[in-house]
């Protein structure tokens, strides 16, 4: 681990889920257009920055902001209390260099937030309480039964049909990273926050290098991971991904997205650990954004699952893995 960080804490800083993510644009015109092909919907926009929000109740789960450069900004997590923010504020290791509390002054929602860097890798992570949540959007999804081969639950003479649109967002399920030190990481998350790995998977020297955490919050449901992250030799975000609403909304999405001339990253497919059914694009700037559905939910009756890396442990059905997915 970094040099200098204390023993730790006493109190874990409790996280209740994931909330919205940042990026920085030179082309902040191209970024907002795929972000409406994606199915974002745009809810303020203050200075440099544009906001969108899902048909949830979250007041935004994107913010993308005009610069000079490509950037990945952080993700923000919400925390359980404001003694949580102030836990944050003043017992994260001096290498984090954790602000003071601020005022999410323009944001969507308001609130409160700290923002501090990873120890090792210096990319930002932020941390909100507070914030003002909002109604549901009612974006008119159709009502699917599905006729099976032995179970009929569609109605005589009534029919599916769909329009072709972008695929509704509805949070931000998760985020990844790839990291310099993974054991350095995995120590830090692990000792100052309520992470917890679903799956750990370790390379032929059964050495782990790769962790999905889901939050520990006992016997609450929760997403089967909300952070992952992998060890490679140069720092860079993965990917962020959102939830939409069911495979035919997602599907539609797809091929929203590829009529407007967009690039497939991968998908359609189904992963193995989180079950999610995934599909994978960039964003004008090279960023990788998912649209999922039907992920696993788990509480802590379960254990953390261990594997060894292999090409079939990342998806039962779908296109192959490209070759620099995980690059």
């Amino acid at each position: 681990m970094a040099s200098g960080l204390p023993a730790t804490p006493l109190n874990k800083i409790n996280l209740v889920r994931i909330a919205h993510v940042y990026y920085k644009h030179k082309n902040i015109d191209d970024a907002k257009r795929f972000a409406e092909d994606f199915g974002f919907a745009q809810t303020a926009e203050v200075g440099k920055k544009t906001y969108y929000r899902g048909y949830g109740t979250d007041p935004f789960v994107l913010c993308l902001e005009a610069s000079d450069e490509d950037e990945f900004g952080g993700t923000a997590f919400v925390v359980e209390s404001m003694e949580d923010l102030m836990q944050a504020a003043k017992t994260l290791p001096s290498e984090c260099k954790a602000t003071d509390i601020y005022d999410l002054t323009d944001a969507p929602g308001g609130g409160k937030c700290v923002t501090f860097y990873d120890p090792v890798d210096k990319f930002p992570f932020h941390l909100v309480y507070g914030q003002t949540p909002v109604e549901r959007r009612d974006v008119d999804f159709p009502i699917v039964r599905f006729n099976f081969p032995n179970e009929k639950n569609r109605g005589v003479n009534e029919f599916q049909r769909f329009k072709k649109r972008p695929a509704p967002v509805h949070k931000l399920g998760h985020f990844g990273m790839c990291v310099t030190d993974f054991a350095a990481c995995y120590d830090f998350y692990t000792k100052y926050f309520n992470f917890f790995p679903s799956e750990l998977v370790h390379n032929d020297e059964g050495v782990n290098k790769t962790v999905f955490f889901r939050l520990n919050r006992g016997s609450d449901l929760v997403d089967h991971h909300c952070f992952f992250f992998f060890e490679g030799p140069k720092m860079h975000v993965h990917h962020s991904s959102f939830e939409t609403h069911d495979f035919d909304t997602q599907v539609l999405g797809h091929d929203w997205l590829r009529h407007q001339g967009y690039k497939n990253c991968w998908g359609v497919g189904r992963h193995v650990m989180g079950s999610q059914i995934f599909d994978y694009w960039f964003d004008p700037s090279g960023f990788i954004l998912e649209h999922y559905v039907d992920g696993d939910l788990l509480d802590m009756n379960e254990p953390t699952h261990n594997t060894k890396a292999a090409p079939d442990n990342l998806h039962v059905w779908g296109p192959e893995v490209p070759a620099t997915f995980l690059q």
